[in-house]
C-alpha cells in the first residue's frame, strides 16, 4: 500500500514523476483570480491560532462541517476557535474521496511541517504544533513560501482601493498584487439593493449616476482608477449569461424605470444586463484587459441561513439552466464589432464543459477556464482536462487559480499540477502521445505558468 501524500502523490508513472518534480513543482504561481483580502496583505496579518488561518473564510470546509451535522456555532458562530478546530477534526475522517481531505493535509505539511492525519485523536497535538509555528507565518510569509509572484484580488468598482494603494506604495512586498474589476452590483438591476448601490458608485466616481450614460461614465472613471493600480482583468459572476436582441435601445428606459423604483417586466432586466455587458466588453477590449465570465451559481439556496450569516458562506449550488445560445451571441456581438476582449469562460455546471470547449474554438482569444468551485476536485479536474484536450487545445489552457478567500489555498496549485502531470505521464507511457518528455515539459510550463503570464500580462 502506498503511503498517504508521499512525494509521488497522484503520480503513477515515471513520466508523471519526472514532469512534476523537474518541471511543474519549481514553477512560480500566478493567481489570476482569487478572493483573498488586500487589507490582510497590506497589513501583513498575523493569526492568533491555526483555526483562524485554517478555517476562516473557507466555505469548502464550512460545507463539510454542516454536512457532518455540526452546529452553526462551531462553523461561523460563537464557538471558540479550538472548538471549531475540534469539530473539523471530527468531520474530516468521514470525508474520504473529498478533495478537502487532500487540501487539508497538504496545508498541514507544506506550511506547518505536520504529517499527522487530522482526526479527533490528533486534533490537540496538531493544534499545539501548528500554533507554535504561527509566529513565522504571516500572510506575506505564506505568499513567499508558496512562490506566488503575482495575484489579482476581486474588487467592486465602488471600492476605495485604499489597500491596493498601500500595497502599490510598499516596495518590500515580493508578490505583485493588483485589483480585478468586478461590477456585478452594477449589472444586477433586478436586485433590491441596486439603487442604493448606485449611490455608492456615484460617490466613488465623484458624480451622480442618474442615467445609463451616467452609469457608463462612472464605470469608466472607476476603470481608470483600477488601471492606475495595475488592473489587467475584470470578472463577472452571473447566474445565467444574458443576451437580448436590441438591448442597447431598450436599456436606457429600463434603467430609469428601476431608478424610479418601478417593477421590471419579464425580459427588461436581461435587456439591461446585455447592454451593460456589451459596453463593458468594448471598454475592456480598448484597455487590453481580460474579461472573465463565471456563470451557473445559484446563490443563497438556503435563504434563511444565507440571510442570517451572509453571502459567500457556503449556501450556493449549481444552476442547471442552459445558456449556450446566449453566451455564443454575446461573444459574437463583440466579435462583429471588432471589440471582443480576451475572455475566459467558467461554467459551474460540468455539463456545460463540452459546449464551452466548442464555443471557445470559434473565437480566437477566448479560453475555457479552470474547473471551477465544485469541480476543482481530482475527478472534476481530470474530466475537465481530458475533455479540453479531446475537443480543443490543451497547450493553450490557462491552468489553475485559487478562487479562494484562504491564503493556504495555494496548495491547490500543487494539487492541479500533480493531476496534470499524472494525466500526461499516463498518456505518454500508454503510447497515446508521440512526443517525448521534453515536448511535454514545455506544455506543462505553458499550462502551469507561461500562458497565464502571456494572456494576463502578470
Amino acid at each position: 500500500m502506498k503511503p498517504f501524500l508521499d512525494k509521488d502523490f497522484l503520480l503513477q508513472t515515471d513520466a508523471a514523476r519526472s514532469l512534476y518534480h523537474e518541471t511543474a513543482a519549481p514553477l512560480p504561481i500566478i493567481d489570476y483570480h482569487c478572493h483573498v483580502s488586500p487589507a490582510e496583505i497590506a497589513c501583513n496579518r498575523r493569526y492568533d491560532n491555526i483555526a483562524q488561518l485554517f478555517l476562516g473564510g473557507d466555505h469548502y470546509k464550512w460545507r463539510l462541517l454542516r454536512a457532518g451535522g455540526e452546529p452553526e456555532d462551531l462553523i461561523t458562530g460563537k464557538g471558540s476557535d479550538f472548538e471549531k478546530f475540534q469539530a473539523f477534526a471530527r468531520v474530516l475522517p468521514k470525508a474520504a474521496g473529498n478533495p478537502v481531505v487532500h487540501w487539508t493535509h497538504l496545508e498541514l505539511r507544506r506550511y506547518f511541517q505536520c504529517d499527522l492525519p487530522l482526526c479527533p485523536e490528533t486534533a490537540k497535538e496538531i493544534w499545539d504544533t501548528c500554533n507554535k509555528r504561527l509566529d513565522g507565518l504571516t500572510v506575506r510569509d505564506i505568499l513567499r513560501k508558496s512562490n506566488v509572484t503575482a495575484l489579482a484580488t476581486t474588487d467592486d468598482p465602488a471600492d476605495s482601493l485604499e489597500w491596493h494603494k498601500a500595497i502599490a506604495a510598499d516596495k518590500t512586498l515580493s508578490t505583485k498584487v493588483v485589483p480585478a474589476f468586478r461590477p456585478d452590483k452594477a449589472i444586477h438591476i433586478e436586485k433590491p439593493e441596486f439603487t442604493s448601490y448606485l449611490a455608492k458608485l456615484s460617490e466613488a466616481a465623484g458624480h451622480p449616476v442618474k442615467t445609463l450614460d451616467g452609469l457608463f461614465s462612472a464605470l469608466e472613471s472607476r476603470m481608470d482608477a483600477f488601471a492606475g493600480l495595475g488592473c489587467v482583468a475584470s470578472d463577472h459572476g452571473l447566474e445565467t449569461v444574458p443576451y437580448a436582441d436590441g438591448a442597447e435601445a431598450l436599456a436606457p428606459a429600463v434603467f430609469e424605470k428601476a431608478v424610479r423604483g418601478e417593477a421590471l417586466f419579464a425580459g427588461e432586466a436581461e435587456a439591461y444586463q446585455t447592454a451593460v455587458l456589451l459596453f463593458l466588453g468594448r471598454s475592456y477590449h480598448r484597455r487590453g484587459w481580460v474579461t472573465q465570465l463565471h456563470y451557473g451559481a445559484r446563490r443563497g439556496v438556503n435563504s434563511a441561513l444565507a440571510a442570517r450569516i451572509g453571502p459567500d458562506t457556503g449556501f450556493d449550488a449549481i444552476h442547471s439552466g442552459e445558456c449556450g445560445r446566449n453566451l455564443a451571441s454575446l461573444l459574437d456581438s463583440w466579435a462583429k464589432d471588432g471589440t471582443l476582449p480576451r475572455t475566459v469562460l467558467y461554467a459551474l455546471n460540468p455539463g456545460d464543459d463540452a459546449m464551452l470547449d466548442t464555443v471557445c474554438g470559434c473565437f480566437p482569444g477566448v479560453y475555457h477556464g479552470a474547473a471551477w468551485w465544485f469541480n476543482d476536485t481530482k475527478l472534476g479536474m481530470e474530466s475537465h482536462l481530458t475533455g479540453l484536450a479531446s475537443r480543443g487545445l490543451l497547450g493553450s489552457f490557462l491552468g489553475m487559480l485559487t478562487d479562494s478567500r484562504s491564503f493556504l489555498s495555494y496548495t491547490r496549485h500543487e494539487y492541479f499540477r500533480r493531476i496534470l502531470c499524472g494525466l500526461l505521464g499516463a498518456w505518454l507511457e500508454n503510447g497515446e502521445i508521440p512526443y517525448g518528455e521534453t515536448t511535454l515539459a514545455g506544455l506543462v510550463r505553458d499550462v502551469c505558468h507561461d500562458n497565464t503570464k502571456r494572456v494576463f500580462g502578470l
